[in-house]
């Protein structure tokens, strides 16, 4: 029997609404593939757990369909370099999809958007397969189907979530779509937000608390990603009773109870599964598979030859994103004009002409976001700033850190060949505890309990007040594998809110708390857009920009047209023109 693989590929290859290649023919129907696994011999345990392993494997978004450059768990392109975060980085003509979408100068045909198109609607099908296998299954209790199911309509959940953030006018796929039910063509017409609560509620309900492995998805990642689809549809009273639970109750799944952790130890190889971790993608190196299973992802995204081999010297903070980190006399952001002085920075200054970073009051998460000439880069020495190994024009004299590994963990924690060194163990969050506090702190101001929104944000703020956890001097400039002195790097603040005065400043407070803590992790374009102020806020960041970057000379965001992506051409070629285009694309 050959159903199986047959209906697989069929519909991976040719689910011509939603999934596209560029051709297909009736003859590749009448080839007998090798190696297959029909049905009746998927039908068991194994196959069900096998198969929804398979859907799980598509949270680092390589090796679906549409795996290629900028495709990456963490959205690096399409959540960060799409906002204020960063920079596209290397040069202008470098993987100009990507300065595409960070100038909004893409359109349908863009190839990027069809390759991330692709790898989730290829997860969202294999996440259906499981589904399906597991009717025809028999060895198997009761509490085992439920769990499975459960897990895999998770996943459903979270594909469709990332599909619809990104497009907002998508298809739903459940499991009695398939090629021989006929109904590959689904429209793309209806609010799918219905659908993508219906799976978490169904996640939240039917998965267990604890899990046989920190990667799988338990009951209470369902209910975080539940309340994350209320707020984004602006439902705060459904979402409230959901974060207080998680917050006083919630535990990883390995049943260690959610809590703030050192803050870099969450990009910490060696440390990022922890209680802070909520739901995170998984990688693995020195695995046998040449490091395929490492954060392919963000591979691009490390100094440009320094440090880290292979790093390319792609997503580099903005100068506006360095900025927002400035403080007053009490510690605390400057909400409304961050951007009014630039932290002291070596754009254009030559490597072998001396710099003092700056010494103005600074939050002390920057520098565990942001690689900064002068100030220790993890431990791989002090950073020499771009301007030292690239021309800055289009990067900007700044590197991130938080998808980089340490030195003494080369060749462990990252792949130790070295044409795929720069692939890493370091998880990535999709949802970590502080996101959760800031989703609620946030849903606090809307209902109107300020001193709770107040509370929340400062337990997030307030992780940062320990000395300890700052960016500190090396003990010897020259070998900084010696470790560090109790220095601070900089001038490092940071305070505490009172009570929010208003809701006005509660929401602005909550909003730049986010961009501060979530820097550069793929978010801040999506928050944007559901706050309504996407507009607004680049164009004034290109307005600042410009002057340096002066591509972005070029950067108009249309109201009514740049909140979503083009929904790609290819796709709606393959569906006969089931799927209906963007507005104003």
């Amino acid at each position: 029997m050959k159903k199986f693989i047959l209906k697989i590929t069929v519909y991976s290859m040719g689910v011509v609404t939603l999934l596209g290649v560029s051709s297909c023919s009736d003859s590749f129907l009448k080839v007998d593939p090798l190696g297959t696994l029909s049905d009746q011999t998927l039908a068991n345990a194994a196959g069900a757990e096998g198969l929804l392993i398979g859907a799980y494997s598509l949270l680092d978004k390589v090796g679906g369909a549409g795996s290629g450059n900028g495709i990456s768990s963490s959205n690096w392109v399409f959540g960060s370099v799409a906002a204020d975060d960063a920079y596209k980085g290397s040069t202008l003509g470098d993987l100009p999809d990507i300065l595409a979408v960070e100038t909004f100068a893409g359109n349908p045909a863009t190839g990027l958007f069809n390759s991330e198109w692709r790898v989730l609607y290829d997860a969202i099908q294999r996440s259906n397969e499981v589904l399906r296998i597991l009717e025809l299954v028999n060895d198997i209790s009761d509490a085992e189907r439920t769990r499975i199911a459960a897990e895999a309509r998770f996943l459903r959940g979270h594909f469709h979530f990332e599909a619809k953030k990104k497009w907002n006018n998508v298809p739903f796929l459940d499991e009695s779509i398939n090629y021989n039910n006929g109904n590959l063509n689904v429209p793309n017409t209806a609010d799918i937000w219905p659908k993508i609560e219906n799976d978490f509620a169904f996640a939240a309900e039917n998965l267990p608390s604890t899990q046989s492995a920190i990667g799988r998805a338990n009951s209470w990642a369902a209910k975080a990603y539940l309340a994350k689809t209320y707020l984004f549809q602006g439902k705060y009273s459904a979402a409230k009773p959901l974060f207080d639970d998680i917050i006083t109750n919630g535990t990883n799944p390995l049943g260690v109870k959610y809590d703030l952790v050192n803050f870099h130890d969450n990009f910490n190889a060696e440390r990022s599964n922890n209680a802070e971790t909520v739901f995170a993608v998984q990688f693995s190196v020195n695995d046998g598979s040449n490091g395929q299973n490492g954060n392919r992802g963000d591979r691009l995204n490390g100094p440009y030859n320094w440090g880290p081999p292979g790093g390319s010297g792609f997503f580099q903070p903005s100068q506006s994103l360095v900025n927002s980190f400035r403080v007053n006399e009490d510690g605390l952001p400057y909400l409304d004009n961050f951007n009014a002085v630039d932290v002291k920075n070596d754009q254009g200054i030559s490597s072998t002409t001396p710099f003092t970073p700056d010494e103005t009051a600074l939050d002390p998460r920057l520098d565990w976001t942001v690689g900064r000439r002068g100030i220790p880069y993890l431990d791989w020495g002090v950073h020499p700033g771009q301007a030292a190994v690239r021309e800055q024009s289009s990067g900007g004299p700044y590197a991130p850190i938080k998808t980089v590994y340490y030195k003494a963990q080369e060749g462990v924690y990252s792949d130790a060949t070295a044409l795929y060194g720069i692939y890493t163990t370091i998880s990535y969050k999709i949802i970590r505890f502080a996101d959760v506090l800031l989703m609620a702190a946030e849903v606090e101001v809307e209902l109107g309990d300020l001193v709770r929104a107040t509370e929340l944000v400062n337990r997030v703020r307030s992780r940062m007040s320990d000395p300890a956890t700052w960016v500190h001097t090396y003990i010897n400039n020259d070998n900084p594998g010696m470790g560090f002195t109790d220095i601070p790097a900089a001038n490092y603040k940071i305070g505490l809110y009172p009570t929010f005065p208003n809701p006005e400043y509660g929401r602005k407070a909550v909003r730049f708390e986010r961009k501060l803590e979530l820097a550069m992790e793929g978010h801040r374009f999506f928050d944007l857009v559901r706050y309504g102020t996407v507009a607004e806020e680049l164009t004034a960041y290109w307005e600042k920009e410009k002057a340096v970057h002066t591509y972005y000379g070029s950067a108009v965001f249309q109201v009514g047209k740049h909140e979503y992506y083009p929904i790609p051409q290819a796709q709606i070629d393959l569906s006969l023109g089931t799927l209906v285009p963007n507005p104003n694309y």
